[in-house]
């Protein structure tokens, strides 16, 4: 009798094993995308991408929006696999935390491939300010300072016209979110916004603002298509967090860079696509000029 107690008590755990490693294997796929114009607008544009993940792999996808504040603390929680967020956050988080790209987010306009951002400083269109010297003494919102579109970009340019947004302007506040910004500056609320570029496209499409209710600074012409007043910079990049199964981090490159166009996942995104990961370094001086983050000491 005990020998048969024995057994079957063997069995019951091999079997609360399984089940357990069954749970493990079953578990989300967690993407954390920074929701840089808030968490329903996130799932709406990248919702469709991880069902076309779950789709290709075999295996549940989940999208997790995350704000500014919430990136690290998810990387080294081990809360998400993988990160989709500003190429400022991703270098951070690489410097400091080990993730890597595995692939690089092909922006699209009108149908045109775009593997490049940059930031648009901007302001009402009856604004008496006209150069980047004018916004000395004026209120002047940015997304967050740890935005690289919708904040970094332009305090880099603006420190390179001899300009310190912490110290020239009247006012140097977050809005959090990149419609935020636009509608302060809209309303009269902000002087000077920064946002990244596509922003004012996008919500114009949206029906919430006219292109010509604004005028942006330091217009940068060039046949880029969304209007931008700094350089360009490679566009966000897909990161698997150092203890991702490179295995898995494989399978999820492979997938993204076989995406095609026409997917219902890139028209949601309105992205062309993913290719392979960009040069972040040009990132990186730009957060060490302007003496940011990990960066700021060197």
């Amino acid at each position: 009798m005990n020998k048969a107690v024995r057994i079957i008590g063997f069995l019951g755990a091999l079997c609360v094993l399984h089940l357990g490693l069954t749970g493990v294997a079953r578990a989300d796929i967690k993407i954390g995308v920074l929701a840089k114009r808030g968490a329903p607008q996130c799932m709406q544009q990248w919702g469709a991408t991880a069902e076309y993940l779950t789709h290709k792999l075999g295996e549940k996808c989940t999208i997790i929006p995350l704000k500014f504040v919430a990136i690290e603390p998810a990387v080294t929680g081990k809360q998400i696999d993988f990160m989709l967020a500003n190429p400022a956050f991703y270098v951070e988080m690489e410097k400091k935390h080990g993730v890597h790209a595995i692939a690089t987010m092909i922006n699209s306009r009108n149908g045109k491939a775009l593997k490049e951002f940059g930031g648009v400083i901007f302001v009402r269109a009856d604004s008496p300010v006209q150069t980047l010297a004018d916004i000395k003494g004026k209120k002047f919102m940015c997304v967050k300072r740890s935005s690289f579109g919708g904040g970094q970009m332009a305090q880099l340019l603006l420190k390179e016209n001899g300009i310190d947004v912490t110290k020239d302007t009247a006012a140097f506040i977050e809005g959090s979110q990149h419609d935020n910004v636009v509608l302060a500056v809209k309303n009269g609320a902000m002087d000077v916004g920064t946002v990244r570029s596509d922003t004012l496209e996008r919500m114009q499409d949206e029906g919430k603002i006219k292109m010509s209710e604004f005028r942006v600074i330091h217009q940068v012409k060039d046949d880029f298509p969304f209007v931008h007043s700094t350089r360009l910079y490679p566009e966000w990049p897909m990161a698997a967090i150092a203890s991702t199964d490179p295995g898995l981090a494989a399978k999820v490159e492979a997938a993204l860079v076989a995406m095609g166009k026409d997917d219902p996942a890139a028209k949601s995104a309105k992205v062309v696509g993913w290719t392979a990961p960009a040069d972040y370094k040009p990132v990186a001086d730009c957060l060490r000029a302007i003496k940011y983050g990990a960066f700021a000491g060197e």
